[in-house]
């Protein structure tokens, strides 16, 4: 039976560009399944050619899937496996292994027509036991600079080399980008007929009034002269055309940054250049850490209409393109073009880029993540900049993205990978800062949390407990580090059974909190929340409705009513209402927290779908076992979507609709 995610066509299949030249590529002029390999070097247009046949292939009617899969390496195929098998299967598993294989065991058996597409593959062997059967009814389109045919090749799967353009194909080009191809033959020749250094010819020529192919090829050849002077033993890159591509870059940043608004192009580029070059969210690069950046460059203030405006000169000149994603615009750089900006960026320049990179990267992400996608994005870019910053983003601690995009794992339903992640960044933090660094304890107490949120409440406990030593002796008791990790040791405590216990923590906390920072802190006011959830999982259904009607009340006055905080006291109160007695009213106050949450929070964020779940068991509770059940099993498609069949709530709701079934079966 065909998913009802089907068909489907991922939106990270790029757009040709313009004047795109279409190849003579027999392979790939058939759907029939099978695989293909395109091999070849960078900038011979490989991804180019693939995105041709995937989005003519999608516009055939005759597939049901195509999806694009950036392949650079393992952990990235995973992950996109994971999402392909969440759009096949209608489930988002939490372990995005066995999400890859639900997708990989689906391209074996299923009689549904396919197309993926692996685009740039860096080390094949790597992908072992990745790569999707094509058997059946699926098709498999590869690109990559590796040409192993021992690991490329199979049975099924045929390695293609892709070359440069040949010279017809290269003045054929020509003549459909430029009105003048007088010198059209001599310029691809220089260029070697590299399709990525004949688009930045083209875009140069096409820009400039009155330039021809032979005036480019001056320029082309001062340039190359003047790069030589700056790069005596050449530049850097596995490919030949690497010199090629660095001078036709030179030659088009240097047009670009021309172009109004004067002397932006070339820094924002490097910018770019430090980030995912699959996508970068358009918003991150008119963020106001990058408006900032240009603006010190420039003699007066620079805001988001600017800096696009320095993106459409890059665009102008092909040094980036920008296509329609899930989430809004994005904006693409060629892996070349990027390795061409970083080889000239000067030390300084990097530490500073690296710094607004990042931090652009946390002033775009959403304080609520309502949008998966997004989220994900924006995950791949900080991991970009990570890699490429490195040690720079522990200069003055752990900077902010690090925390962010860890924690953005964990929102996203991906708990597992959230420990895993922050316990990677805990180890990176006490090499980096010291076991006894305050960004080095954060770290783990994040982790902490995540392991209370995976049910792992025992492994929270023990962290917790190591950690609150160390922070009282090097913080102080009062510090807000120790009394968060308080908080969390009192979460940890009364998840794992032991309400009493909990609320005793709690309310030693509440304590500390109220002389510490005050009634109005944010913290206090969770302190609270806390502290009144706990009384009532010890039996005080009363007395905590008393304390949480106060709560909302100081929560709406001073963080606001739409805040997830205020949101989940509201949760509580419904919830303990319904404790003590007062089924109608908790149904009330259930639905209309859900109108709220839908609004603020959105459909897919785990506590809109927790309070889904507290509606539907209420209305059990009314008498109404079908229609609660009804709703539960369709809130069970959707945690099993957005946060797999191993999470905790996953793990409850299917409980819950065990529980009423067998309460019908008894009436």
């Amino acid at each position: 039976m065909r998913s009802r995610h089907l068909p489907h066509r991922s939106a990270a299949v790029p757009e040709l560009v313009a004047g795109f030249q279409r190849r003579s590529i027999p392979e790939l002029d058939s759907l029939a399944p099978g695989g293909v390999v395109l091999s070849g070097m960078g900038g011979v247009g490989k991804t180019q050619a693939a995105a041709d046949h995937a989005t003519w292939a999608w516009e055939s009617g005759e597939l049901a899937l195509v999806g694009w899969v950036t392949a650079t390496n393992r952990a990235t195929v995973i992950g996109a496996l994971a999402e392909l098998g969440a759009v096949v299967t209608g489930a988002v598993v939490d372990d995005a292994d066995q999400g890859a294989q639900h997708f990989l065991d689906w391209c074996a058996t299923t009689g549904t027509r396919w197309l993926v597409v692996f685009d740039d593959v860096d080390d094949p062997a790597e992908l072992a036991g990745l790569w999707p059967s094509t058997s059946g009814a699926g098709r498999l389109v590869v690109t990559t600079r590796r040409d192993e045919p021992w690991v490329l090749r199979s049975a099924t799967r045929v390695v293609v080399p892709v070359d440069v353009f040949t010279e017809d194909e290269s003045l054929a080009y020509l003549r459909g980008a430029l009105d003048d191809v007088d010198g059209a033959g001599e310029l691809a020749a220089v260029l070697g007929h590299l399709p990525l250094a004949l688009g930045q010819a083209a875009a140069h020529i096409t820009m400039v009034p009155g330039m021809t192919c032979h005036d480019y090829l001056a320029k082309w050849h001062d340039q190359r002269t003047v790069l030589a002077e700056l790069f005596p033993h050449g530049w850097t890159g596995a490919d030949g055309y690497v010199d090629t591509v660095a001078t036709t870059w030179s030659i088009s940043i240097e047009a670009a940054d021309r172009l109004d608004p004067v002397g932006m192009a070339r820094p924002l580029l490097g910018i770019v250049s430090l980030l995912d070059p699959n996508g970068i969210p358009l918003s991150v690069l008119t963020s106001g850490p990058v408006c900032e950046f240009l603006s010190k460059g420039s003699n007066h203030s620079v805001d988001e209409n600017t800096a696009a405006r320095a993106l459409g000169c890059l665009r102008r000149l092909s040094l980036v393109s920008t296509r329609a994603g899930d989430s809004g615009p994005v904006v693409r750089a060629h892996a070349l073009v990027q390795q061409a900006t970083r080889e000239q960026l000067p030390a300084e320049w990097l530490e500073v880029l690296v710094t607004v990179a990042a931090d652009a990267l946390v002033a775009s992400w959403p304080s609520v993540e309502r949008d998966v996608r997004l989220g994900a994005v924006l995950r791949a870019n900080a991991a970009a900049v990570s890699e490429r910053g490195g040690p720079l983003l522990w200069r003055d601690g752990c900077h902010n993205v690090l925390f962010v995009a860890a924690g953005s794992l964990g929102e996203s339903g991906q708990v597992h990978a959230a420990i895993t992640r922050h316990e990677e960044l805990h180890a990176a933090a006490a090499h980096h800062l010291g076991a006894d660094h305050p960004d080095t304890m954060a770290l783990i107490n994040n982790a902490a949390h995540w392991h209370v949120e995976a049910g792992q409440h025992e492994a929270a406990a023990r962290i917790l407990t190591a950690l609150l030593t160390s922070v009282t002796r090097v913080f102080g008791a009062d510090h807000p580090n120790t009394l968060t990790t308080r908080d969390n040791l009192g979460r940890a405590t009364g998840r794992a059974g032991d309400a009493e216990g909990a609320a005793e923590l709690s309310t030693d906390l509440l304590a500390d909190r109220l002389r510490v920072l005050g009634p109005d802190h944010p913290d206090t006011l969770i302190a609270r929340n806390n502290v009144a959830a706990w009384r009532g999982k010890s039996g005080d259904a009363a007395g905590a409705i008393r304390a949480l009607t106060d709560l909302v009340r100081d929560q709406t006055r001073v963080i606001g009513a739409d805040h997830p905080h205020t949101l989940i006291t509201r949760n509580n109160l419904a919830k303990y209402v319904g404790i003590a007695g007062d089924t109608a009213a908790a149904i009330l106050a259930f639905t209309e927290l859900l109108t709220d949450q839908l609004r603020a929070l959105g459909p897919d964020h785990p506590d809109t779908l927790t309070t889904r779940h507290e509606l539907a068991r209420s209305r059990g509770d009314a008498g109404d076992v079908a229609g609660a059940i009804e709703a539960l099993t369709d809130l069970a498609d959707d945690q099993l979507r957005v946060l797999g069949p191993d999470h905790p709530e996953s793990i409850v709701t299917r409980e819950t609709i065990a529980n009423l079934r067998a309460r019908r079966t008894d009436h």
